[in-house]
């Protein structure tokens, strides 16, 4: 009979770790940091490196048991004997990367010339997947920037490299045109900050109503937009008209 002192001693939780899957050691450092991960959240910070490689082949491997659950045979279909690696290089290196890796950097200059005028960006064509069934969300995107002259000036490329690292995640469109903005807003410091997406959502057109020509148009309005009608006018009057 084991005493109390006579307790077995616990593992060191920090050795021996080989065998625990990357999600469960990525996962336990998120909980840890109390950090939230959501299908839209970027967690890039908590993974370490090397660790991408490993988490694609845990996905490879659920993955299979999916399609196994699906009653497909991997194992004589040719068509399907790879599938589960092109899912899994598909949502980590692709699609959801936005999820993995740290924001593209991003050269920002001073407004030497004190550019005060509106500037337009787009149309920028958005790419996401609804985080509800992972379907297709395929769109454009127009910003509109009114500067002032401690406004940081970056690359028309480097509003589609950010669009691009915001929406690679599964998202609802509503908040990630959010998300973007904040993103913007904290790069570039504007007296005004104005985004509109215009998207089709294929969880809409593949199944449930399979309504086809349906599109979601939604905007996010700051500072001087939210505030000047004119100026906010003048942004929408001058985007192509949609439909």
């Amino acid at each position: 009979m084991l005493r109390k002192t006579d307790a077995p001693e616990r593992a060191d939780p920090g050795a021996g770790d080989e065998g625990t899957p990357v999600s469960v050691k990525i996962r336990e450092r998120l909980v840890a940091a109390r950090k939230r991960f959501n299908a839209n959240d970027n967690i890039a910070e908590y993974i370490q490196p090397g660790e991408l490689d490993g988490l694609l082949d845990e996905v490879e491997v659920k993955m299979k048991q999916v399609l196994e659950s699906l009653v497909i045979d991997i194992e004589n279909d040719h068509n399907t004997g790879n599938t589960a690696r092109r899912v899994a290089k598909m949502y980590v290196n692709e699609v959801f990367r936005g999820r993995y890796v740290a924001p593209p950097p991003i050269t920002e200059f001073p407004n030497a010339e004190h550019l005060n005028e509106l500037m337009i960006v787009g149309p920028i064509t958005v790419r996401s997947a609804c985080s509800h069934h992972f379907c297709p969300i395929i769109g454009k995107l127009w910003i509109g920037v009114m500067p002032n002259e401690q406004t940081n000036v970056i690359g028309l490329s480097k509003y589609a490299r950010l669009a691009e690292w915001v929406m690679g995640r599964p998202q609802i469109q509503e908040e990630a045109v959010v998300q973007l903005a904040d993103l913007i807003q904290e790069k570039t410091q504007p007296d005004g900050l104005a985004l509109v997406v215009e998207a089709e959502h294929f969880c809409m057109q593949w199944r449930g109503v399979k309504e086809m020509e349906s599109k979601m148009i939604n905007s996010v309005m700051r500072g001087v937009f939210l505030k000047d009608p004119n100026l906010r006018r003048e942004f929408l009057s001058l985007l192509p008209r949609k439909g």
